[in-house]
Parts: C-alpha cells; sequence; structure tokens
C-alpha cells in the first residue's frame, strides 16, 4: 500500500484529552487538510469566558499550504470556531446540505457569507484537496446529514470517523453506509481516527427511534403543559416532539434563539416537516388550554442564561413554569455541566413540574446517545481494519478504554497512539510512530473579544473574585514629595468597611509610613512606590485576614 518518498502527519488541534473544539489536521508533503473547527463551553475556572476555540498558529504560519476544511457535521463542537477560523484563513469549506446551511448562518452574522467559498458535497462526492482526494461515507448521529472522511493520501488511505453510532432504525430512514465502510476497509486503511466518546459504555447505543416512543407516552399521560428541552441541533428529536404535538393535538412555542434557528433552517432545507399552524407566537402560549401546549425549549444543559433555566428562576420574560406541568430534559449532561443541570432540576421540582430527564421515563428513556458504545466502535474496527489506529473525540479515560478495544479486535498495542493536542504521528513508507509536537494552544473569547484574555487576565478575575479588591488613591505633591491628600482606601469584595474601620485606618496609617519612608530615601519612581505599597499593604492584610485582596495603588502628581 506505501508509495515510499512521502510524509504523512496527523495531529489535533482540538478534540483530544478533553469534549469539544474539534480540530483535526491531515497533512501530506505541502498540502494540508482540516477536518472540523469546533468550541468548547468554558471550564469553570474560566471565569465570564464565553467559549473556547483552538489555536490555529501553526495553520497560520502553513496558510499557503492549506487546501480547505471538512466539516463532518453541523453540531457546534464542529462548526462553531469556524467563522473565527476563516477569519485568518480563508479557505474552501465542504459540508454537507443541512451541515451548510448551519454554517450559512454563522458566516453570515460574522460578515464573511460573501467572502467565503462554500462547496456543498454529499457522501457520493469526491474532490481533490493537492495530492490528496477525500470522499465520504453516511454515518448516523443526533443531526442529519453526517459523514465520516477518507483521505486516500500517497501513503494510503487515512479515515476519520466523524461521530457516529450505527442506529437500525434511523429517524430520517438513513441508515450507516455500512457496505461502503466495508469495502474502504477490504481496500485497507492505513489509518482510523475514531470516535470515543462513549468508549466506557458497553453494549451497542439505542435506537433515536426508541426516544420517540417513550416521548409519546409522556405526551399521552400529562394533563397539563409539556416543556421538551434538548440540544438546538438535534433535528430528529425536534421531530420526534412534533410528530408528538401533532398526535395528542398540542401547540407547540419556541423558544430560545438557537432553536428558532435551527429549526428555521431545517424546514427550509427540507430536513424539518412541521404542518403549517402548529408551532404559535410565545404570547398565544398563555391563552391556550394547558393540555394543549408544547413548549420547546434550548437550556437542556443548565446553561445559567438559557430559556429553562430563567423559566426554573421564574425570570423568563414571557413563560413561567407552572405547578402540574411536566418537563421533559431530553439529553444526557456534557461532562462539566452535572452541577448546573441538577440545579436547574431542583428549582423546577421546587415549583412543582414533574421533571423526566435522562434515564428516567416512565417507560423508557427520554434520551439516546449520538455517540457509539463499545459494540459499536468494535463494529467500526472490524469494518474499517486499519493499519494505526488514533482514538480521538474525548477525555484521555475515554480513547484508553477505545486503545483496549482496538487491542481486543487484534490492532498491535504498538499500532495505536494516544494524543494530546498537538502531539503528531508520521507516517512514512508504511511505518508510523511519534513526530514532534506543533503549536495547540486555546483561544478564549469573551464577548466580542477574541484572544484578547489571556492567563493574566483569568488569573486577575480568579483573585479577584476570591479576595476582592483594595483600591488606594494617593496624591503626592511634585515640588517636594510630601502628601497632598490620601491616602483613600476603596475595599470591593475584600471587607465590609463599616465593620472594618479599625483594619482599614490601621491600614491607611501603613500605606502612609511606607510613603514617607519613600520619600525620605529618595525613592520617588512610581513603579517603586507602587511595588512597595503593595507588598507593605499585601503583608498586613494577610497576617490581619489570611486573604489576599487584589492592591491596586493609585498615585498622582500635582
Amino acid at each position: 500500500m506505501a508509495k515510499s518518498n512521502h510524509s504523512v502527519l496527523i495531529f489535533a488541534l482540538g478534540g483530544v484529552g478533553e469534549i469539544g473544539k474539534n480540530m483535526y489536521v491531515v497533512q501530506c508533503d505541502d498540502d494540508i487538510v482540516v477536518i472540523d473547527a469546533g468550541l468548547k463551553f468554558p471550564e469553570e475556572e474560566m471565569l465570564g469566558i464565553d467559549m473556547v476555540i483552538p489555536d490555529i498558529t501553526y495553520l497560520e504560519e502553513n496558510r499557503e499550504k492549506v487546501r480547505g476544511i471538512i466539516i463532518t457535521h453541523g453540531h457546534e463542537d464542529h462548526i462553531g470556531g469556524l467563522s473565527y477560523f476563516l477569519k485568518h484563513l480563508n479557505v474552501p469549506v465542504y459540508a454537507t446540505k443541512l451541515t451548510l446551511g448551519l454554517i450559512d448562518a454563522k458566516l453570515k452574522e460574522a460578515g464573511i457569507l460573501n467572502d467565503t467559498k462554500r462547496v456543498l458535497i454529499n457522501s457520493d462526492s469526491e474532490i481533490v484537496l493537492g495530492s490528496m482526494k477525500a470522499t465520504f461515507f453516511r454515518v448516523n448521529h443526533s443531526i442529519p446529514d453526517c459523514v465520516g472522511v477518507c483521505l486516500d493520501t500517497p501513503e494510503g488511505y487515512i479515515v476519520h470517523t466523524g461521530d457516529f453510532k450505527f442506529d437500525q432504525t434511523p429517524i430520517n430512514n438513513q441508515t450507516a453506509d455500512l457496505a461502503k465502510m466495508a469495502m474502504i476497509g477490504e481496500r485497507g486503511v492505513l489509518c482510523l481516527l475514531s470516535d470515543s466518546t462513549n468508549a466506557e459504555r458497553p453494549g451497542f447505543t439505542g435506537s433515536e427511534r426508541s426516544v420517540g416512543v417513550a416521548i409519546k407516552d409522556v405526551f399521552s399521560k400529562s394533563t397539563g403543559r409539556i416543556v421538551v428541552s434538548t440540544f438546538a441541533s438535534n433535528v430528529h428529536r425536534i421531530q420526534q416532539v412534533v410528530d408528538a404535538a401533532v398526535q395528542f393535538n398540542r401547540k407547540m412555542t419556541v423558544v430560545g434563539r438557537s432553536m428558532q434557528n435551527v429549526i428555521n433552517i431545517s424546514r427550509d432545507l427540507g430536513y424539518l416537516f412541521v404542518p403549517d399552524g402548529l408551532i404559535v407566537d410565545t404570547d398565544e402560549i398563555n391563552k391556550l388550554p394547558a393540555e394543549q401546549v408544547v413548549i420547546l425549549s434550548t437550556g437542556s444543559q443548565g446553561e445559567p442564561m438559557s430559556a429553562l433555566t430563567r423559566m426554573a428562576r421564574s425570570a423568563h420574560r414571557k413563560i413561567d413554569i407552572l405547578p402540574g406541568d411536566t418537563v421533559i430534559i431530553a439529553a444526557t449532561p456534557i461532562p462539566g455541566n452535572e452541577k448546573y443541570v441538577a440545579r436547574t432540576i431542583d428549582q423546577l421540582s421546587r415549583i412543582g413540574a414533574e421533571v423526566i430527564y435522562g434515564g428516567h421515563g416512565p417507560n423508557g428513556t427520554v434520551h439516546v446517545s449520538g455517540h457509539g458504545s463499545q459494540e459499536d466502535l468494535r463494529l467500526m474496527l472490524n469494518l474499517m481494519k486499519p493499519k494505526f489506529f488514533i482514538p480521538i473525540h474525548g477525555e484521555y479515560r475515554m480513547l484508553k478504554s477505545h486503545s483496549i478495544l482496538a487491542e481486543q479486535v487484534g490492532i498491535p498495542a504498538e499500532n495505536i497512539f494516544l494524543l494530546d493536542n498537538g502531539d503528531t504521528v508520521e507516517i512514512s513508507g508504511g511505518n508510523a510512530r511519534y513526530g514532534g509536537k506543533v503549536h495547540a494552544g486555546i483561544v478564549l473569547i469573551d464577548g466580542l473579544g477574541v484572544g484578547d484574555v489571556g492567563n493574566i487576565v483569568l488569573r486577575d478575575r480568579k483573585l479577584l473574585s476570591q479576595d476582592g479588591i483594595l483600591v488606594v488613591v494617593v496624591t503626592l505633591s511634585k515640588q517636594n514629595g510630601t502628601i497632598l491628600s490620601g491616602p483613600d482606601i476603596i475595599s470591593r469584595g475584600f471587607v465590609y468597611v463599616r465593620e472594618s474601620e479599625e483594619l482599614l485606618d490601621e491600614a491607611n496609617r501603613i500605606v502612609t509610613q511606607t510613603l514617607v519612608k519613600c520619600m525620605e530615601e529618595n525613592v520617588n519612581e512610581w513603579s517603586s512606590l507602587k511595588n512597595n505599597v503593595k507588598e507593605v499593604l499585601g503583608r498586613f492584610l494577610f497576617e490581619q485576614t489570611r486573604r489576599r485582596p487584589m492592591i491596586l495603588p493609585i498615585i498622582m502628581e500635582v
């Protein structure tokens, strides 16, 4: 299979050792193909950060080699970073119809839609990307129009599965392309990159159709309003809620901008079928009898500003949760979000709503994963029969579990590569080894700021959140260096001023003493004065309170 004199480099800029911000790179000589450009939710210590995207410094440094970016499907952890990526690297984007529809909405919002070359593909497409050729195969997931990617390189076939499971009864009747996968496997796969999200779960992942049965069961028994919260992009799930609303003669309203956008795009492109008159304006809901109402909402992850969370706090402008309502949370928490989801469920229960979530439906589960469990993963490995294997898309323990599954189906341990972001696998002459490391950091997005918040700013935010801030304002005479006014000490988030007068008076005295001493020693540079004040005051406050507030000296000269 190997055709020598070539070298293929495979690495992740995001998506391994974590959930989200998926971005994988295959480089063959002077040609680079990028697969996906996602975002991830910030971790708890990333105070104030809205989202995290991959650092594409390596791709920018090699911009003349980047032939294009292939998007496997339309979930945020695969397309959420694309508009930021394209502002720095304007390359063609290849995606299926629904995925392209969701991408177009993002690019339009970012003002770069007309500047971006977008190429529509399907599972039968073939595209040439420099020395590589990409073909595709259909897979099942929790959003329609998902594909895996097969890159024909001079060294051999590199296969990226995308997110997948094997659903024998999918909602849209589009089963996974098993015959094509088997054919690719028969031709010989050099290296497989495969989704590891559910590598710790035994068995097969259940069919999405089973969720529809459980949802209809809830609809048949509920006499009050029904609120359904799920991922905005889970079009199959939304279709089943629509079908249940039609069957049980309920009107539906949609709450949450992302949910409304996905529904509009999916309807326009023919992926979601909603009868005319079913969806009504939110204002109309309160005029209808409770047994005729369905509210479809975002917020299945307990996000603080999402529609469901605001309803649970009675802080939504138009909708309140009422005793007797049934709330279906048709999703499981993304790792790290468990606490927020539990808090939302508690608040809903306290109001008097019946909350049905995860595997807690009366007859069956109201959520199944879109990712394959252990048997799905073994099946993919057996279909592809790769020489080398790289588990991707998951935290390290998931990648490790997937590597064990690969060994069980006969892949030698030395042919399996567990990577961190930036680690490379180099394949040449049919042999693979760990290569060097490429830069693979993170870019933090805070409001409209992209990358302008770094570790130092986050450290300051953490300090402020823990011990508060003390501002010391002093005015000095330019002529003789004496203190004209102050020091005035302002405390925010450190101590309550009225109850800490003695402490602050003593702090005031220490600052005055320090400044006078500095003047006597002819220390009059602002930076030295500020450092002396911070050091002496910080030591005193820690001795007295065991806290370390941020100290901000402001020195003015007149």
